[in-house]
């Protein structure tokens, strides 16, 4: 059978259908191969069908950022704004497979809003109607600010269905259709959608896939009105030969920062980038400060000036974030403030974008674990798709962690409960941050956060749980205690185990703070049978076996009898003379023995608390016995 698992290889090389992966398992089947041969193939083939998957999600991704550059290029170097839409347009319609794709402009003058580009559409009706605002899938989207998709058009009531709208769309014939919105700051210019003449679901790649091309479409229109108003300016100047030479630098570079800022906001440039850029351009030193957040002034979004300063609010939705600062140009122009606070807006966006990337799949994480605690009984099938969403691991063993921040000192300390509620924040931010890279979730809850993360190979419970608290007390530079659950095998497939795991991470966590071992992790095995009451598996073999598995052991292989040894021993007060005297033996002979079994258990094995828990598994192995 060493055959067939290469057959997979040249399946993967081919593009094969995932159909055709079940050929080699169907063709071994049928020449009567072994039960290990077809497991060893159906391994095989599982391998195969995640490695098609992986490249078939990149060559889509890489599709996608192609698109997304060509379209950044078109608006790099942008002269028709027509042409750059039905780009947009048309990329938008192939990447996500759709079979019509257009876009609408509100029309302020008129109070309605109309198609400007449509592609894939036959329907002449359709390519022509104008919609009052507020009405259709569209008026819902502009008056939200937010994407929105339905699978039925005609059988959603969400939103306000006319005539005129309804008419025009089943003359397109449509059925599914996704919209998402042409934003330029808070004003919402339009909106752009993908649309089929099918029932479809709308993945969540697939609308943040959208969402990204309507930025590109909103930054090209207001671009080209830039542009416009850039030109105007440039001819009145031009009549104005008196003062064409004083504002004709002062026009170019507000183009150049225009051009520049856009290229940085569709390359994926940063705030600093941005600073930089301005700083280019005006001819000063540009700095970002969070210093300012919260009381910048010129919050109303007007450059003021401060000393030999000028100072741009970095804002958004009545919250200040910070502040440009331009040092080394105490006079400015006009334009050259205008500059300024444009590049403001610009930074406020990047900061809101990366903010709410990272909260909404933050929260995402979150609510699946808490549905897992606290609503076991959910559809399985949709747990999956929602964890496939997120890219976790949910076939690897999982372990439940509870973390919480043991700060030295405490609540008789000032601001105790203010620090405490911090703390809690930071510990979720950061075991968020290690779910995501580890592929798994986390969500604070009982003033800690719990976490649900995948068994690498090879790792333990215990090893999971000594990482996570060094990583976290790390990150935070607090002592993180961790306690962490039994692994549970397939979470997804059984929900109702997550919580029954939380309860016994808590019980670990609680006992390390009890044994004053704050900022360790732990699980049931490392706390001997203490973790043997504390574990919901009350895995009693495995206690005896860590506890004096090694004794028994050497037993079985020489034919000793060093297990009874050690109960006379113990049974005697841990007297080597009483020991020799029930056993019938020579002292000296009680001697070696226990020699031995220091060697095999560690010479710590007399003490208190060792002995404690040797004796008790000596007599949970009677029992067993």
């Amino acid at each position: 059978m060493s055959h067939e698992p290469a057959s997979f290889l040249e399946l993967l090389t081919r593009g094969a259908a995932t159909e055709a992966y079940d050929r080699p398992v169907l063709l071994a089947r049928a020449s009567g191969a072994g039960p290990e041969a077809l497991a060893e193939l159906e391994e095989a083939k599982q391998l195969a069908l995640r490695v098609r998957a992986e490249l078939e999600g990149r060559r889509r991704r890489e599709a996608e950022l192609s698109a997304l550059f060509e379209t950044a290029h078109d608006l790099a170097g942008l002269r028709d704004l027509d042409a750059v839409l039905r780009a947009i347009v048309q990329r938008a319609r192939s990447l996500l497979g759709t079979e019509v794709a257009y876009l609408s402009l509100n029309d302020p003058v008129a109070g309605d809003t109309y198609m400007r580009v449509t592609e894939g559409s036959v329907s002449a009706r359709f390519q022509q109607v104008r919609l009052g605002m507020g009405e259709g899938l569209g008026g819902l989207v502009a008056q939200t600010a937010r994407p929105y998709v339905t699978d039925d058009y005609f059988g959603d009531a969400r939103f306000q269905h006319t005539r005129t709208i309804d008419t025009a769309v089943r003359d397109e014939g449509l059925v599914a259709i996704l919209g998402v919105p042409l934003s330029l700051g808070a004003q919402v210019i339009g909106v752009l959608f993908a649309a089929d003449r099918r029932a479809r679901v709308f993945e969540r790649e697939q609308v943040a896939l959208l969402c990204s091309f309507a930025a590109h479409a909103a930054v090209a229109i207001d671009t080209a009105n830039l542009l416009g108003e850039t030109r105007s300016a440039l001819a009145e100047l031009e009549r104005a030969n008196g003062i064409i030479r004083e504002h004709s630098a002062v026009i170019e570079r507000a183009s150049e920062v225009h051009d520049r800022l856009s290229e940085l906001v569709l390359h994926g440039g940063g705030v600093h980038d941005v600073a930089h850029a301005v700083s280019e351009v005006l001819g000063g030193t540009v700095a970002f400060t969070e210093e300012r957040a919260g009381a910048a002034p010129g919050a109303d979004g007007h450059a003021v000036r401060e000393g030999d300063d000028w100072v741009a609010a970095v804002s958004a939705g009545g919250e200040t974030l910070g502040a440009l600062v331009l040092h080394g140009r105490p006079e400015l122009d006009p334009v050259d403030q205008r500059t300024l606070e444009r590049a403001a807006l610009v930074t406020s966006l990047l900061l809101l974008a990366r903010r709410s990337a990272g909260e909404a799949e933050q929260r995402v994480r979150g609510e699946l674990l808490d549905d897992l605690l606290d609503a076991p009984d959910r559809d399985r099938l949709l747990l999956r798709e929602r964890a496939a969403r997120l890219r976790t691991d949910s076939e690897a063993p999982h372990v439940v962690l509870a973390a919480r921040v043991d700060r030295v000192g405490g609540p008789a300390e000032p601001d105790a409960g203010g620090r405490e509620s911090a703390d809690r924040q930071r510990l979720w931010s950061a075991a968020t941050h290690l779910a995501a890279t580890r592929r798994g979730l986390a969500s604070a809850r009982d003033g800690g956060t719990v976490l649900l993360l995948p068994l690498g190979p090879g790792e333990s419970a215990a090893d999971l749980a000594r990482q996570t608290a060094h990583g976290l007390g790390s990150t935070l530079r607090e002592p993180v205690t961790v306690g962490a659950s039994a692994p549970v095998r397939a979470p997804l497939d059984r929900p109702d185990q997550v919580a029954v795991a939380y309860a016994e991470a808590r019980r670990c966590l609680d006992a390390l703070r009890l044994l004053h071992r704050s900022g360790q992790g732990a699980a049931a095995e490392d706390l001997g049978f203490l973790g043997l009451l504390l574990a919901d598996s009350r895995d009693i073999d495995g206690f005896v076996d860590r506890t004096v598995g090694q004794v028994v052991a050497y037993d079985r292989r020489r034919g000793t009898d060093l297990v009874r040894t050690l109960d006379a021993y113990f049974a005697s007060g841990m007297s080597p003379a009483r020991t020799k005297d029930a056993l019938h033996v020579h002292v000296n002979t009680v001697a070696q023995r226990l020699e031995r079994v220091g060697r095999l258990l560690g010479t710590d094995w007399q003490s208190p608390a060792r002995a404690l828990e040797i004796q008790l598994a000596l007599r949970l192995h009677a029992l067993a016995d």
